[in-house]
């Protein structure tokens, strides 16, 4: 069964609610529509007004309305929103008129909803650009607690098992912090490490990847990855964290394990590594797409995470198929949230 099979079966048990800002897309509407029927999530909130949603429905074909729509620009909320983005915003500045304008957004508005819990995670980005996305997840949901920055990941559900057997990789920060400190290094593993737990189970073994096994090169480049691999492994002794990690190494010796042996001896990633934490986002997004494109993973994601709210973004060309999927999706990150 695929990962993301096995993602739709959780999330069915789970009962939670997504909310979908986008109701002027005819891919969201059916998206949503499907999501029901087949009970992927237990309620799903779309938002728009309803010569939107209406018009959205007749192109995409759908009849009925099984899932729940909100007009947020007549909506109670707004009053109650504004005033309370006012108060969270007020030392940057905000004022009511600010807030007022900003929450006609319909993605601040559904990012305000789950701030509140009246829905358990936000999809969206089939119109939004995900700079907006970004935007409103940090102004109005904020990140999870001992996480200084959001980030993300790409769940690889490989074609061919790696060589220690696993089917499923994450790959991260692959999507939104382009040259992370050592400090941002370790908040994206920890984050992958959650989101590895809460969508697979098991234990994370995170590989902190560089050109690079322990010290085999000295450059400056590689400090901040060297820096990272140890303040991660305090904190994990520290803390009594269930998480494996070891760094810096190279690709090769965090997936081979005899490769790993030779190059880091006993090391308990070296060729068992199911997390993989780039040193960059060039790095990243090179390493999933070379993945994808020549081994024929299917790279869902980014997954957003770090945050204290699932929040995802899709592909602005996104099917109603990878709509549904994310949906269920984050609906299984907000059983663990």
């Amino acid at each position: 069964m695929s990962v993301l099979n096995t993602l739709m079966e959780r999330a069915r048990k789970g009962a939670k609610v997504i909310v979908l800002p986008e109701g002027q897309d005819p891919r969201v509407v059916a998206a949503a529509a499907k999501a029901v029927a087949e009970k992927v999530v237990s309620r799903i909130i779309v938002l728009g007004t309803e010569a939107e949603i209406s018009d959205a429905c007749a192109k995409a074909g759908v009849a009925e309305r099984k899932f729940e729509t909100l007009d947020y620009l007549a909506s109670p909320l707004m009053k109650e929103f504004v005033e309370e983005f006012t108060e969270m915003r007020k030392a940057k500045g905000m004022t009511p008129e600010k807030a007022a304008q900003t929450m006609k957004s319909r993605i601040y508005f559904g990012a305000m909803m789950c701030r509140r819990g009246l829905a358990d995670g936000l999809v969206a980005g089939s119109i939004a650009s995900t700079a907006d996305m970004l935007r409103a997840a940090f102004h109005c949901i904020g990140t999870a607690p001992g996480m200084k920055i959001a980030s993300s990941t790409f769940v690889m559900d490989l074609k061919t098992p790696a060589p220690a057997g696993d089917n499923v990789l994450l790959f991260a920060d692959c999507g939104v912090n382009p040259n992370p400190d050592a400090n941002q290094l370790v908040d994206i593993a920890l984050a992958t490490a959650a989101t590895y737990r809460s969508l697979l189970g098991g234990t994370p073994k995170i590989a902190f990847l560089s050109f690079s096994t322990r010290n085999s090169a000295d450059h400056e480049i590689l400090n901040k990855v060297k820096e990272a691999a140890a303040l991660m492994k305090a904190k994990v002794e520290a803390e009594k964290l269930d998480i494996i990690s070891d760094g810096e190494l190279q690709a090769d010796a965090a997936l081979v394990e005899k490769v790993g042996q030779l190059k880091s001896p006993g090391s308990a990633v070296a060729g068992h590594a199911n997390v993989l934490v780039f040193p960059s986002l060039e790095a990243g997004n090179i390493g999933y797409k070379l993945v994808q494109r020549l081994a024929g993973a299917e790279a869902i994601g980014p997954v957003m995470q770090g945050l204290a709210r699932p929040v995802n973004d899709l592909s602005r060309g996104c099917s109603v198929e990878d709509i549904v999927s994310l949906c269920a999706l984050t609906a299984v990150q907000a059983q663990k949230a």
